[in-house]
């Protein structure tokens, strides 16, 4: 739900019939106060890129060399959010009973170096929190709250709320706070991006944003709630509150890519980069899914018993104890299976991975191995003292029977200095660890396995996998080895955790300057916050991969059971997180449709109850002043006439709503045709118009819409996309429930 401050109201709109002086008085208080913010942001931006261009010192010591680094990163954050803040820098304003005046913005401004009076308040500072929660009913010591528009760096308008009870119709019955602004914004052409709300937030949305973040935050959200534009506000929140976590970013994981460019504009918009976009495909760098798969075989791989079946498969490649012989100088060198089992068990302590532990136990080998080299040292030399010494014992014998009084040879094996120093063995494990019949030994003792061939080898062995998953049953073993090659969906899970027991054959690279760079491509990033959008579609796998991307539990996932078209048929919170975060999660709820107007949202009542669902749609505020619209082709209507008969109504909304945008939302098995016939608009499946949204929708053929999986769901997501007018285009005579 883009909200943000429309440029297109009158210039002089101003609350409660204000004379024309009054409002032209208050547009030109503003633009001094806008000047004044720009003025001071400039000198800020100065200031900073004088900082940014002496040159570190190279020479600093270590430790002092983090720090500076840290320091100039912290000068790129503060500049990258203040040259991002040119749009919109201003857009309020609180009078408090007592006289004092705030303007509240996109970042703060201080009046100067040393005024703790900031010239701009940030929109996530407490001080800025009565904004956007005052109501007439709980001022919260306010008299006025004050939405200014802006269009660059011109004030076009104001809109000044009482909240001292100083005018009538402030009592929000509809719980809204800023009602001009919000509905202002909400009527604007959509372009095809979201936008941020950051001057609209309204109460429940700003609870959400501004809530800890140290356990789980689930927060169910009917269409058109605001849920994603609440998410991404909370990023911001928290990266300014716990800057901390910019250190290790923030992940935003959304259903997919169209959606993540749908909403690539907002955090960038609000100064903040430290986050990483992804969807469950694409989480695993060099991964992507490469085929389709059934929806029986995607549920199947998606339980929660995977993460046993992976772990058991992964301890099976450690391989068994067994004698180890190695040739040194052309002599063998043997470890017993007995001293090969100590090195195993010390190898997995402290639960390393598979290839962390492979790692350990080779230092370990080359370690009994020099023990071994050593012993058999020192068992020659005492056999070559204890040869001279019988020689020299024979010797004076001798001499001393030729003549008394020869000298004898005084001389003891024991003299003889032939013991190996440190340096010596060191040596010798260095030449160990680069004999190339030592690597040959330990690599077909324990080769290096690579994730993604094991889980080929997994997923295609029909005994392999019955011994390793005993929890399916031979006809779900039958059905997951019966797939073809190549990775689907539902793989990716598998791969990330079979690839997590299993480790790196190396330390990862981190590449790239910037943090996102990094993160995006290290498969083991482990992120300060995790934002899941659409949460209620992920698999329990698919839960399990973000929670080894944020052991922590810092997350946020929002979306919408009643919207769930994934084959698991989760229809509870509960059962979408419990099984993974336990009771370490809380529940929020927004109730309040922003976006959808009542002419929809009356419709979608008997949709909602056909998908299964116990629960209300949300509360819409606002009327479009049209009703939807319903266009009847015959049954049989050929492909083709079809989509003359969609493009038809496109053009229409099109024409009627110049400068916004139309998207079209069909059954699956018509996406080929009517993407052919409607040119210049999306034309989506239901799974792919998810958290996207248009000022008009076309639905296309809804009785065929319910007839897919999970498909009155799909028909509940379709006919909520729209902000202004939902068409229907229905192929033979309408089956009524629709």
């Amino acid at each position: 739900m883009p909200v943000q401050p429309s440029p297109s109201l009158p210039d002089t709109a101003l609350s409660h019939a204000a004379p024309p002086d009054a409002a032209t008085h208050a547009v030109a208080e503003e633009q001094r106060h806008l000047d004044a913010a720009l003025a001071r942001r400039s000198q800020l931006l100065a200031e900073l890129d004088a900082q940014l261009a002496v040159r570190a010192d190279p020479d600093l010591p270590g430790a002092e060399d983090v720090v500076e680094r840290s320091r100039r990163a912290g000068l790129r954050r503060r500049r990258t959010e203040l040259e991002r803040a040119e749009s919109g820098l201003v857009f309020g304003r609180v009078d408090t009973v007592d006289g004092v005046t705030r303007h509240v913005g996109r970042v703060g401004i201080a009046a100067s170096d040393d005024d703790a009076d900031p010239l701009v308040l940030d929109w996530r500072a407490d001080g800025a929190r009565a904004f956007y929660t005052a109501t007439a009913r709980e001022p919260q010591g306010l008299a006025r709250r004050r939405h200014v528009r802006t269009a660059g760096d011109r004030v076009t308008g104001v809109d000044d709320e009482p909240l001292d009870g100083s005018a009538t119709g402030t009592d929000d019955e509809d719980g809204l706070v800023g009602e001009g602004a919000l509905l202002a914004a909400l009527s604007e052409r959509r372009t095809g991006r979201m936008g941020t709300a950051v001057a609209t937030l309204q109460v429940e949305q700003d609870a959400i944003v501004r809530a800890p973040a140290e356990r789980t935050l689930v927060v169910q959200g009917g269409p058109g709630t605001g849920k994603t534009v609440v998410a991404l506000h909370r990023v911001a929140y928290l990266l300014f509150t716990q800057p901390h976590l910019a250190e290790r970013g923030v992940l935003l994981l959304g259903p997919s890519t169209r959606f993540l460019e749908y909403v690539a504009q907002v955090l960038p918009a609000l100064g903040e980069t430290a986050v990483v976009s992804a969807t469950c495909d694409t989480l695993v760098p060099g991964a992507a899914p490469e085929r389709d798969e059934s929806r029986d075989v995607a549920e199947l791989k998606g339980r929660a018993l995977w993460q046993d079946v992976v772990a058991r498969y992964a301890d099976s490649l450690v391989p068994d104890a067994r004698a180890l012989t190695v040739r040194l100088d052309g002599e063998p060198l043997t470890l017993d299976a007995a001293r090969v089992g100590q090195v195993l068990r010390a190898a997995r302590a402290g639960g390393r991975s598979v290839l962390a532990a492979r790692r350990r136990a080779v230092d370990l080998l080359l370690d009994a191995l020099v023990d071994e080299a050593a012993a058999r040292h020192a068992e020659l030399l005492e056999r070559v003292e204890e040869g001279f010494e019988d020689v020299l014992g024979k010797l004076d014998a001798g001499l001393a029977a030729r003549d008394d009084r020869a000298p004898t040879t005084g001389a003891r094996g024991g003299d003889v200095d032939g013991e190996l120093t440190d340096d010596d063995l060191d040596r010798l494990r260095g030449e160990l660890a680069r004999d190339a019949g030592f690597t040959a030994v330990h690599d077909a003792w324990w080769p290096v396995t690579d994730a993604r061939t094991a889980l080929a080898d997994l997923l295609g062995d029909a005994a392999l996998l019955a011994r390793h998953a005993p929890e399916l049953t031979p006809a779900e073993v039958r059905r997951v080895t019966g797939e073809p090659s190549g990775l689907a969906p539902s793989d990716v899970p598998l791969l990330d955790a079979l690839a997590d027991a299993l480790g790196t054959p190396d330390a990862p690279g981190e590449q790239g300057e910037f943090l996102a760079q990094r993160a995006a491509t290290h498969r083991g990033w482990v992120y300060g916050h995790v934002v899941v959008d659409e949460a209620q579609e992920l698999s329990p796998m698919q839960w399990h991969m973000v929670l080894r991307r944020c052991p922590t539990r810092s997350v946020t996932a929002v979306g919408d059971v009643d919207q769930t078209e994934a084959p698991h048929r989760h229809t509870d919170w509960a059962d979408v997180v419990a099984p993974v975060f336990g009771e370490r999660w809380h529940r929020a709820d927004l109730t309040i449709c922003y976006r959808t107007p009542r002419e929809v949202m009356e419709l979608v009542g008997p949709v909602l109850r056909a998908a299964g669902s116990r629960n209300a749609p949300p509360r819409a505020v606002r009327d479009a002043g049209v009703p939807p619209r319903d266009v009847v082709v015959p049954a049989g209507t050929s492909d083709a006439a079809l989509g003359t008969a969609v493009a038809a109504e496109v053009a229409r909304l099109a024409e009627r709503y110049d400068g916004g945008s139309v998207g079209v939302v069909a059954p699956r098995d018509r996406l080929s045709h009517l993407g052919a016939a409607v040119r210049g608009v999306p034309v989506l499946s239901t799974s792919e118009a998810k958290g996207l949204e248009w000022d008009a929708v076309v639905v296309v053929d809804p009785d065929g819409i319910a007839a897919e999986p999970r498909g009155w769901n799909g028909l509940y997501v379709a006919m909520t996309r729209c902000t202004q007018e939902l068409a229907r285009v229905t192929v033979g005579a309408p089956s009524g429930r629709v």
